[in-house]
């Protein structure tokens, strides 16, 4: 099943890395946290003019990593 928000297929790898792994294993978890709450700020921006509610969903999950990055 196609979906956009939780599991875009562009970010996958034939390998089985998901990008949103790959770009943790390279950051600190300050630089990491910065690039979530970025993802989370660009995806509001821009969610009238570009992608609708699809954007506020995608800016939702963001939000969702980043507290879990915090929960404990």
């Amino acid at each position: 099943m196609h979906d956009p928000v939780n599991s875009p297929a562009h970010y996958g790898s034939p390998h089985g890395v998901e990008c949103i792994d790959a770009i943790k294993a390279s950051m600190s978890q300050l630089e990491y946290e910065g690039y979530l709450k970025g993802s989370i700020q660009k995806y509001v921006w821009r969610w009238r003019e570009k992608g609708g509610v699809e954007d506020l969903q995608k800016a939702n999950w963001y939000l969702t990593v980043l507290i879990n990055e915090n929960s404990h």
